[in-house]
């Protein structure tokens, strides 16, 4: 009887530790590792895109000189961050990835402005095969943060469902930052469209 107890009391505990979701923590984990390292793949395509637009942009508008600066200021911070895995965990490291991001698409939106001043420079066809990738590759970090976006918010709901939590707490898994948009108040006031004659 002594021997059926003691295998009755391990395979409760084997059955325990089979729903306890350690080894969904992992594949999770795994998934956000994967997902965050395509979106580093995508900002390391633009970034190396971005010498190449602004050398096409200078033979034409020479003179936008403050311009030109600010995106390769905006590019040099942007890759001057090292991307761990660790920056998943660090909500200030990360946050700091996202702010220098952010720096660069607004630099290069300004780039673009630019361009639409000089009609020369538009009609390039070097111009406008890096500007056709560049938007492609916009496009690409946006789907690559999309598909973090759901791995996160995937990890995070197992963290903090019951009796998963209870693991997460046991192990150390802490909820991860997702993406947040910096200036949320602006983009979500609806802006003014006024067709009125002045």
């Amino acid at each position: 009887m002594n021997k059926v107890m003691k295998w009755l009391a391990l395979a409760i505990v084997a059955s325990s530790l089979a729903g306890c979701g350690y080894n969904d923590f992992q594949r999770k984990d795994e998934s956000v590792k994967a997902a965050w390292a395509e979106v580093v793949n995508q900002y390391q395509r633009r970034a190396d895109l971005i010498p190449n637009l602004v050398n096409t942009v200078k033979g034409y508008a020479a003179h936008e000189r403050e311009t030109l600066e600010a995106v390769i200021k905006a590019r040099a911070a942007a890759t001057s961050i090292q991307i761990t895995p660790e920056v998943l965990n660090n909500p200030e490291a990360f946050k700091k990835f996202q702010q220098v991001q952010g720096e660069l698409s607004s630099a290069l939106s300004r780039l673009m402005a630019v361009s639409e001043r000089y009609p020369d420079l538009k009609a390039n066809q070097n111009f406008r095969d890096l500007q056709s990738q560049l938007e492609g590759t916009e496009n690409r970090i946006a789907v690559a943060r999309q598909r973090y976006i759901k791995a996160i918010a995937e990890y995070n709901i197992l963290a903090r469902q019951f009796p998963s939590n209870l693991t997460a707490m046991m192990f150390g898994y802490k909820v991860k930052p997702s993406f947040t948009v910096e200036n949320e108040k602006e983009i979500s006031t609806a802006p003014k469209v006024d067709f009125g004659k002045k």
